[in-house]
């Protein structure tokens, strides 16, 4: 070997050993930084005319576990999904309250039928007749309060569901740039890492968004498809619609077509956990604009119109003739049976009872169709209203179970429901937060380890020294062979 070539091939191995500790330096200052990829620098032998020419560094790769981070982002998408459908219950639980306080609607319910069975007992008492009339009001108060909370939810879901939207296309579109710029560093023969690092972060979060799979592609590009089967980004970035709204009421559901569902490049698909875009928090907003808080909403206006029903007709006051409202009605008329949908937000107390609306408190002692007062002493209605109330009959709609019910067994029904589905929610996010963190821990185990980027960093000292001693070496050899 001569000196010349012995020089060169020492001086490639301290270029080789340069770009080591370069990369060993960017792993461990990147340590921490979401989405970075440990880098591997990859070195071979070169040659040069059969003859060893020292050594060539072929590029940097990045060195990620693809299964592990594929099976992440799956449960990140059911992690998010199991605690929104959580939020959203808990947050119509609350509003419902707890059976046992002060305010929930089992108390509403209970102060009514106490405020009865008191004024039975001095039925010549206008306070206690004034309390029956007030625990009435209040009562239909908190169904229209409960009804404007639930469709509240929609509404927040529904804008929430348009940001996503939104996130979802532009980054998409960015995903499909860095594949671009990806595609020209590698072309150009630069290192991409970089942009590979910001394009898993990106994919990151589309994943959180819809479940998907990414799929290499020659040259580092990638293809995403959902688990639902929509391609999101091959070649092109698929475009997302929807269009949000700026009101919800009870009656606006997206089969009527008062809602915005979903389209792909302009073709509308299935919403929610039915469509190819399902699971991930899209499809949790979805389920709860359209089925959670629907349903509760069905609960409410079920529970309504069997407090209406109760109090209606002759059986529960023989004043009234037969489909005529008693103590509680539809917006001042009988049940609109075909336009159940939003009935708890048009409960009201009957304005014949109520001295603010022109009534008159003596007609819940003598019968909302009394034309005048009667004796002062008679319980026998407001116990009959009481009775009536306690009495067990069978929900004409809703989900209940079939059975007979009192009004506070329906109440109780109702929110054992929620809580029911509520605690299924908060499980099944328990079981993906688990499963979540273990596979994080599994992704971070295969990241940078900072203790062995060390050692590498000594082994790169080791190399250096040992090809600056050769370089020192054949320096002190040329200046003898200068100096003879």
């Amino acid at each position: 070997m001569s000196i010349s070539s012995a020089l060169t091939n020492a001086l490639t191995g301290l270029t080789a050993a340069a770009r080591r500790a370069d990369v060993v330096s960017a792993n461990v200052a990147n340590a921490l930084t979401p989405g970075y990829g440990r880098r591997e620098v990859q070195i071979s032998a070169m040659s040069l005319g059969g003859n060893g020419a020292g050594v060539r560094v072929d590029g940097v790769t990045r060195a990620v576990n693809a299964g592990v981070i594929g099976d992440r982002r799956l449960a990140d998408a059911e992690t998010g999904n199991a605690d929104l459908r959580a939020q959203a219950l808990a947050r119509i639980e609350g509003a419902i309250g707890d059976p046992t306080s002060d305010g929930s609607l089992s108390a509403r319910l209970g102060n009514l039928e106490e405020a009865l069975i008191l004024a039975a007992a001095r039925p010549d008492s206008e306070a206690r007749l004034q309390s029956v009339a007030d625990s009435a009001a209040i009562l239909a108060g908190m169904l229209a309060d409960l009804t404007g909370q639930v469709q509240d939810i929609r509404m927040d879901a529904d804008q929430e569901i348009a940001r996503q939207v939104g996130v979802l296309n532009t980054s998409l579109r960015q995903i499909d740039e860095l594949n671009a710029d990806i595609l020209a560093q590698r072309s150009a023969g630069r290192d991409a890492t970089a942009l590979m690092d910001q394009r898993q972060v990106l994919v990151d979060q589309v994943a959180r968004i819809v479940p998907l799979r990414e799929v290499p592609r020659d040259h580092d590009q990638i293809a995403l498809f959902t688990t639902g089967g929509a391609i999101l980004l091959e070649g092109n970035p698929a475009e997302i619609g929807f269009a949000p709204v700026g009101v919800i009421t009870a009656d606006m559901t997206l089969q009527s077509g008062a809602l915005s569902g979903l389209t792909v490049n302009g073709m509308q698909i299935p919403a929610g956990e039915s469509g190819p875009l399902r699971g991930g928090s899209l499809g949790a907003l979805f389920a709860i604009r359209d089925e959670i808080a629907t349903g509760a909403q069905t609960q409410f206006d079920a529970f309504a119109r069997d407090l209406i029903e109760r109090f209606t007709g002759p059986s529960a006051d023989p004043t009234l003739a037969s489909g005529v409202p008693g103590l509680f009605t539809d917006a001042g008329g009988p049940v609109d049976v075909p336009n159940e949908a939003g009935l708890a937000g048009r409960i009201r107390l009957n304005a014949a009872v109520d001295p603010g609306q022109g009534g008159a408190l003596w007609r819940l002692r003598d019968g909302i169709g009394a034309v005048s007062p009667g004796a002062v002493g008679e319980p026998a209605l407001l116990q009959s209203l009481a009775d009536t109330l306690a009495a067990a009959r069978v929900p004409a709609s809703g989900t209940f179970i079939g059975a007979a019910r009192s009004a506070s067994g329906l109440a109780a029904d109702i929110a054992s429901q929620v809580s029911g589905k509520r605690l299924a929610a908060e499980a099944n996010g328990a079981h993906a937060a688990a499963r979540q963190s273990a596979l994080g821990d599994l992704e971070l185990a295969g990241g940078v380890d900072t203790d062995a980027e060390m050692q590498n960093l000594l082994l790169v000292e080791q190399a250096f020294s040992a090809n600056a001693r050769v370089i020192q070496t054949l320096d002190d050899l040329i200046q003898q062979l200068i100096g003879l």
